[in-house]
């Protein structure tokens, strides 16, 4: 088992808006960088995603990549991809190779199927309040 000092994980930025949020590159990955020192693991530079809508190439390459290093760092959770399924075989993925995926910006971290179920279970959140007018709600 390797101490956490000794863990390697590659960061991963989006060069697009996401969920209604636009940070630069250089933002995600100060952040990103800042994460890592404090959870003691080494940061390998930041991967990012193509500027097409609903890409997720690069995290799918990064998955796939998954042999020679010990998870991915994303800056947000809302980076992952909007579609329900596609989120869920990438997560599935990770867990299925023993690897961790984090989110610096929120400080959670996925490592089994119950953190999983936590960072869903935000993501349907965060998806039902994007589609409610706070407004019209106020009014009523």
């Amino acid at each position: 088992m390797k101490s956490e000092i000794e863990k390697r994980f590659r960061g991963y930025i989006f060069s697009r808006p996401f969920m209604e949020e636009r940070v630069p590159q250089h933002v995600q990955n100060i952040v990103i960088r800042d994460y890592c020192s404090k959870q003691g693991i080494q940061y390998l530079l930041s991967a990012t995603e193509y500027t097409m809508e609903n890409s997720a190439l690069m995290l799918r390459q990064l998955v796939k990549d998954l042999s020679s290093i010990d998870g991915i760092v994303a800056y947000s959770i809302f980076q992952m991809p909007e579609d329900d399924d596609e989120r869920q075989e990438i997560f599935n993925r990770v867990l299925s190779l023993k690897k961790e995926i984090h989110f610096a910006v929120e400080g959670l971290y996925i490592h089994d199927y119950e953190t999983c179920k936590h960072i869903e279970n935000i993501w349907q959140v965060k998806k039902t309040l994007s589609n409610c007018n706070f407004f019209e709600m106020v009014k009523k």
